[in-house]
């Protein structure tokens, strides 16, 4: 009965209840434009708004390397152009991060034109979550594994290789934004496990089941995700990647036994 129940979901998966009739490939590729220009223009929008207020946001970006290295021996542009393409990096990098709020919920309503209404009530849980994530993501890298992986790597330099650190301008502004992208995508684990398991998408018991792999998988996906051979950003992306994954199955749980009464009476 309940893989009837089941397949039935599953054929009608793609069924939009405002048009009446279900989604073609066709009407799917354009509501992905229509959300990737929407996401686009307020990314743009939020990215000139940073540059304005780029020499603020470089001082933030700059404290992690300030508290372990010091103010006199300040980040070094050894190409003329670099100062110049990096500002504006950063001022792009910023921009996703404080546009994110409409990003995501753009991201999350075009997932949300194939569900069905009960299905949906998911995303809209979700989107504002999902957002406020990234943006803690991307702020617990910067004041709290940023300084810790710096002094890391200082002093690894120093005790182990005898040699100083001297980083430039662009590799540490690459190195710092590619990880707070990094620790914001990984801290939206928790909300992807929960739509998945209370959409059934993926049954939670398969998810139980899953968990020792997920482990590896961690490790892996940070080996990957971190610039250059650094074991203890990796360590540090790949512990809280799989802590938030249970976080993730514990919302699942709590979710379902306050879902199962409700199913029961109907």
């Amino acid at each position: 009965m309940s893989n009837g129940k089941t397949r039935k979901k599953r054929d009608k998966k793609n069924y939009d209840p405002i048009a009446g009739s279900t989604m073609s490939l066709g009407d799917h590729i354009e509501e992905l434009r229509a959300r990737m220009i929407l996401a686009i223009i307020g990314l743009v929008a939020s990215a000139i708004i940073c540059l304005i207020f780029g020499s603020k946001i470089i001082a933030f970006i700059e404290r992690p390397y300030i508290s372990v290295i010091g103010q006199e021996n300040r980040l070094q542009a050894l190409a003329p152009i670099d100062g110049f393409v990096t500002y504006l990096k950063i001022a792009l990098i910023s921009g996703l991060i404080f546009s994110s709020p409409w990003v995501f919920y753009q991201l999350w309503m075009f997932v949300a034109a194939g569900l069905y209404p009960h299905e949906k009530r998911y995303v809209y849980l979700v989107t504002p979550f999902s957002a406020v994530l990234f943006v803690t993501g991307a702020l617990f890298f910067m004041l709290a594994i940023a300084p810790a992986a710096l002094r890391f790597l200082v002093g690894f330099n120093k005790k182990v290789l005898g040699v100083s650190s001297n980083f430039t301008f662009k590799d540490y502004v690459t190195f710092v934004s590619t990880l707070m992208l990094v620790f914001g995508l990984a801290f939206q684990t928790p909300l992807a496990i929960l739509f998945l398991t209370r959409t059934g998408i993926v049954p939670i018991e398969t998810m139980r089941e899953s968990r020792k792999y997920f482990l590896v998988l961690a490790f892996i996906v940070a080996a990957v995700a971190t610039p250059g051979p650094d074991p203890f950003s990796q360590v540090a992306l790949a512990i809280p990647l799989y802590l938030l994954f249970e976080l993730g199955m514990l919302l699942s749980y709590f979710t379902g036994r306050k879902k199962k009464p409700q199913d029961n009476q109907q």
